[in-house]
């Protein structure tokens, strides 16, 4: 999730867990101070573009590593909070300020190795949006007023915590609902439905409204967009070329191997007119624009040359995306911007 979450998230567990043990404002800032230390890897240099997008949320995102470096950093805290009698608590609320951010983080289809040094998976639920506001402002409202104080101080934070966690509920909820209505679509039209592991659906951009439904098959991949106010009982999908043809000539290449296992399959490869060899994750984004495309190769004679990975991606109008968002969320069936 974003920043302006982890921090949130981070003050809100805080003040909980300090409680009135400490100024609700103490606990609020070393709280959302500490849940933003994980993302602090985005800094570290791992060789080329793609080696940084795959190692994001990785050990700096581990329960383990979270666990073992809460208790020092609790006794720094409680030092610079002048409140060192207290650090048996500081170290419970800084621990739970920790392993919350990563969780948080596998809520989103980004991919958090959550299990390391045991094992390298990673885990994305993909039911939040990087940024969702819905989520955000609870934590935020309920912050707020723990801070400004009252004698109901503490009980707004925590009904704050209470409806962000109710909302995470939701997206999982809602998500298996559009799961289940991308499967009934390919069961009417091919018969059967592929395996779960196939079928990708995450939500469109800063909402749970509208969700992106992405289905790969071995020589192509589609995309399709449902709304929870759509009354339609089957959705369209529309299929891309995933550049099946690249494939046995690319796979010896470093990146795709790491994206084939970071992304679980859904990425594809391209070719541009002037021979260069593009990978993009299929998972955030939505045709033609995905956040993560890279140059990794240049067609060669004979084979593929190998180069540094660049990220190409990031280009979109954001405007009429937007635009097109609201539309399409509230049950219009119109086509995204190209």
């Amino acid at each position: 999730m974003d920043s302006v979450s982890q921090f949130a998230l981070g003050a809100a567990i805080g003040v909980a867990v300090m409680g009135r043990r400490t100024a609700a404002w103490k606990a609020a800032l070393w709280g959302g101070a500490c849940a933003t230390l994980s993302d602090l890897d985005v800094v570290v240099d791992y060789g080329d573009a793609v080696a940084n997008m795959t190692r994001h949320r990785a050990e700096s995102h581990a329960l383990a590593w979270l666990t073992l470096a809460s208790p020092a950093l609790a006794w720094a805290v409680a030092r610079l909070a002048r409140e060192p009698h207290l650090f048996r608590r500081w170290w419970l609320a800084i621990w739970a300020v920790l392993v919350t951010h990563p969780l948080l983080d596998a809520m989103t289809i980004y991919g958090t190795r959550l299990a390391l040094p045991f094992d390298d998976h990673p885990f994305g639920v993909g039911s939040l949006f990087i940024i969702d506001p819905l989520y955000t402002l609870p934590l935020l409202a309920g912050v707020a007023l723990a801070v400004r104080g009252g004698s109901r101080a503490l009980r707004w934070n925590a009904l704050g915590l209470a409806l962000s966690t109710l909302y995470v509920g939701w997206s999982v909820a809602a998500q298996q609902h559009v799961a289940g209505i991308a499967r009934a679509t390919l069961a009417a039209r091919d018969g059967e439905a592929p395996p779960a592991a196939r079928l990708l659906v995450t939500p469109a951009p800063l909402t749970t409204l509208l969700w992106r439904v992405v289905v790969v098959h071995d020589d192509r991949y589609e995309e399709g967009f449902r709304s929870l106010l759509d009354r339609a009982p089957t959705m369209r999908l529309r299929a891309y070329p995933n550049g099946r043809e690249l494939r046995e000539a690319a796979a010896a290449l470093p990146a795709v191997r790491t994206m084939q296992q970071f992304t679980h399959g859904f990425y594809r490869l391209s070719e541009t007119g002037d021979g260069r060899i593009e990978l993009s994750d299929l998972r955030m984004g939505q045709e033609p624009w995905y956040a993560f495309t890279f140059v990794v190769a240049r067609r060669t004679n004979p084979g593929l040359g190998t180069v540094a990975p660049v990220n190409v991606g990031g280009r979109v109008d954001a405007g009429a995306t937007l635009r097109w968002l609201r539309v399409r969320a509230l049950g219009r069936d119109v086509d995204p911007p190209r």
